[in-house]
This record gives structure tokens, C-alpha cells and sequence, in this order.
């Protein structure tokens, strides 16, 4: 269905699905049959797809409010910072990719350097 790798450089495959209907088991087990991931998506209006078991993790994070400096919360950067942590650790570590896309924009910067501090990572 979707290439596995390009000119030997192996591809992953990120599924960012927006309704409520993929929110199932059944989807879950299809998108790792084929290889590829659900969309981990932070919105008030689209569904949370979360797979604890996935090859790999993709985050988008969607509730940045242009009112806060880094866009979310100190705390809430805690959190995912925190989750962060979870899937890159453990018997299987996985590759954890995260995106702050939303409608704050002028925020996205400052949230992924906050996210990035959070886990002693440099900028």
C-alpha cells in the first residue's frame, strides 16, 4: 500500500484522521498492519487517536492560546514533556515527533523551545 522506503531510506507513515469514527480498535490494528500510525492530536475538536503500542509516535498539538507566552501552560508542557519521557523509555523506546500546529502560530516557537527545555534537550 504505502512504500516502506525510497532509495533505501526507510519511510514511516503518520495517519491524521479527524473524525470520531477512526477512534477504534479496529483502525488501530489496521494502520499497524499497513505500517503506520495514528495522528496523537490535542484539539477540542478532533478526536485523541492514542496508540501505546505504535512503532513510533506522532504528536500534534493543537490548543496553543495566544494569550499564554509558550502557548500551552507551563504545566501542560510538564505533561507532555512527561509523556515524552514514557515513550522514549522503557523495554521499547520509540521516536516521538511532536508539532505544535495550530491557530496560536506566533506561538508554536516558543512552545516546541519550552517542550524542548522541559527535556534537557538544547535549541
Amino acid at each position: 500500500m504505502l512504500p516502506k522506503a525510497v532509495d533505501g531510506r526507510k519511510l514511516r507513515h503518520a495517519l491524521d484522521v479527524r473524525h470520531e469514527s477512526f477512534a477504534t480498535p479496529v483502525f488501530i490494528e489496521l494502520a499497524r498492519r499497513y505500517g503506520c500510525v495514528a495522528v496523537h492530536t490535542d484539539s477540542p475538536k478532533f478526536p485523541v487517536i492514542a496508540d501505546a503500542e505504535a512503532e513510533f509516535a506522532y504528536l500534534r498539538l493543537m490548543r496553543s492560546q495566544a494569550d499564554v507566552p509558550t502557548g500551552y501552560t507551563p504545566e501542560a508542557i510538564a505533561a507532555w514533556a512527561q509523556g515524552v519521557r514514557a515513550w522514549t523509555s522503557g523495554e521499547r523506546p520509540r521516536d516521538v515527533f511532536v508539532y505544535f500546529i495550530n491557530g496560536a502560530k506566533e506561538r508554536a516557537p516558543a512552545g516546541a523551545t519550552a517542550l524542548l527545555a522541559q527535556l534537557g534537550m538544547k535549541v
